[in-house]
């Protein structure tokens, strides 16, 4: 449900009630490609069931889901169809077709591929952790940030989103972890075995480590020679791993198998059950990362 996670804090929040949520919702529903349409997006019900709510409230955890459609027609197939209509025009009318017609063909071309083009969909996770006020993404693409973020402040008016911004950036926090003692470490956090390291610069020096043991005497040369973790895979609590990034993303997760040892429901009820542990579980951490990145810059507005 949650592999990767792009956090955001909710500065102000829309409608409380959680049926006008999904009414506002509904304006803007997934619908399918049509035959000459690039790209469609919209919203779906997280448990993908017909006429199913758009948003489920589970244990004061709110989840939705977005997905995105593209048909792309093969850049190859684009320009050797290009290249034949303008040896046709030449050949036929003397002449070569200039910039502007050609880019007019191509978007034509475009448009005339388009209904034999595969048709590729993406779906992104959206959790609003009304407790924390935080809105989480299941996705660390820039794009798909934009357009889950911009369809849910268009759909509902009065939300507003900052990017997160702690006391301690993550990558001097990183660093800073990263020549303690374990001992030092912030509570419930313990390094994985990946790092990623990288100078300044214009040319910047970088340095990958996998599998590794990081808290070493040459990691420490790295560090004091002013190269600054980018990336660091981090465990928690012994329950999840994860790479943190200096921009405060999550990727990679991975769930302890013991997390979901009490989880013996039903299929019926398996939704709610593993959405309930994921959210708390990963709710929980990060609590915890915050706190150890200081908190906050600054307080949010009320929401």
């Amino acid at each position: 449900m949650f592999k990767n996670l792009t956090v955001l804090r909710v500065a102000e929040a829309g409608p409380d009630d959680l049926a006008a949520v999904d009414q506002a919702l509904r304006r803007t529903p997934f619908v399918p490609c049509g035959p000459t349409q690039a790209e469609s997006r919209g919203w779906v019900p997280p448990r993908d069931e017909a006429h199913a709510p758009l948003v489920e409230s589970l244990g004061g955890q709110r989840l939705m889901r977005f997905r995105l459609e593209t048909k792309r027609v093969p850049a190859a197939v684009v320009r050797r169809e290009l290249q034949a209509r303008c040896a046709h025009i030449e050949a036929t009318e003397g002449r070569q077709p200039g910039r502007r017609e050609q880019r007019e063909l191509k978007e034509a071309i475009v448009q005339a591929l388009l209904p034999q083009a595969f048709a590729s969909r993406a779906d992104v996770w959206v959790w609003h952790d009304v407790r924390a006020q935080r809105l989480l993404l299941d996705t660390t693409t820039a794009r798909r940030v934009d357009a889950v973020t911009t369809a849910l402040v268009e759909a509902l008016p009065g939300w507003r989103l900052e990017p997160p911004s702690t006391q301690l950036s993550p990558a001097t926090a990183m660093a800073n972890w990263l020549a303690s003692p374990l001992e030092d470490w912030p509570p419930h956090l313990a390094p994985g075995r990946e790092v990623e390291l990288r100078g300044d610069g214009d040319s910047p020096p970088v340095v990958r480590l996998l599998r590794h043991v990081l808290q070493t005497d040459a990691m420490r040369e790295h560090l004091q020679q002013g190269k600054r973790p980018t990336r660091l895979a981090l465990d928690w609590d012994g329950r999840v791993q994860f790479v943190l990034t200096e921009s405060l993303q999550l990727r990679r997760i991975t769930l302890d198998d013991g997390v979901f040892e009490a989880n013996d429901q039903g299929e019926v009820d398996r939704f709610d059950a593993d959405a309930l542990i994921i959210t708390g579980e990963l709710s929980s951490l990060l609590d915890d990362l915050i706190a150890a990145l200081g908190g906050w810059s600054h307080p949010s507005s009320p929401a």
